[in-house]
């Protein structure tokens, strides 16, 4: 595997993005921007929904800040795959996916494109996306849409991942629910991954971007 090292944030990130846009749009492709803090859970959640879209092809743009690990295990998955090491950068920008999006080469499917770990740079670029998809994780806490604003008013669809732990943590959907819709009319899917058991909620996010995928 190739890795894609990004040096510099890119003046008219905006233009590139409309390009990213109907790059995707060309190839029939539905490009969803995955946001979350470190240890959401976003790579497993990008696994379990591959998992229940077995007809529809994946592939993955995943960014980190170094290393390939998640990129690796995805492609033993059978997921095509291309890594992106920001080198110290909290975020991705739209020169860089096309340089991901070219390594996988795909036409027609659903590329997930994983953000770096950060709940605040990445609501601010955008990379050419169809679906801004939230991983926001019960240990987080239920008061994160009230603390960030920008990333909860900016994401389409939010999956609350690990909820098996909202007990033992005392999270209380009502409030995460009230803070989210503050800001935001995006759908919550309520999901969880538990490791050597069969993931729960994962079909009806599946469904929904099931459903986007089929109206492009």
């Amino acid at each position: 595997m190739e890795v894609i090292i990004m040096k510099e944030l890119l003046e008219g990130n905006e233009k590139l993005a409309e390009e990213n846009r109907k790059y995707f749009k060309q190839r029939h492709l539905l490009a969803v921007n995955l946001m979350g803090a470190p240890g959401a859970g976003k790579t497993t959640l990008i696994s379990a929904i591959a998992k229940e879209l077995k007809d529809i092809p994946v592939g993955v743009i995943e960014g980190d800040i170094s290393s390939s690990i998640d990129a690796e295990n995805l492609e033993k998955q059978g997921l095509r795959s291309s890594q992106i090491n920001t080198c110290g950068e909290c975020h991705l920008d739209a020169r860089v996916i096309r340089d991901g999006a070219d390594q996988i080469d795909m036409h027609d499917g659903i590329v997930f494109i994983e953000n770096v770990g950060n709940l605040i740079c990445p609501a601010e670029f955008d990379l050419g996306e169809s679906v801004r998809l939230l991983a926001a994780s019960v240990p987080e806490g239920d008061d994160k849409p009230f603390k960030y604003v920008p990333m909860f008013s900016y994401v389409d669809v939010v999956a609350l991942t690990k909820c098996d732990l909202k007990e033992a943590v005392g999270f209380d959907s009502d409030n995460f629910v009230k803070g989210l819709r503050a800001v935001s009319e995006a759908p919550v899917f309520e999901v969880s991954l538990k490791k050597n058991e069969k993931a729960a909620g994962i079909d009806t996010l599946a469904r929904f971007l099931r459903e986007k995928y089929e109206q492009m």
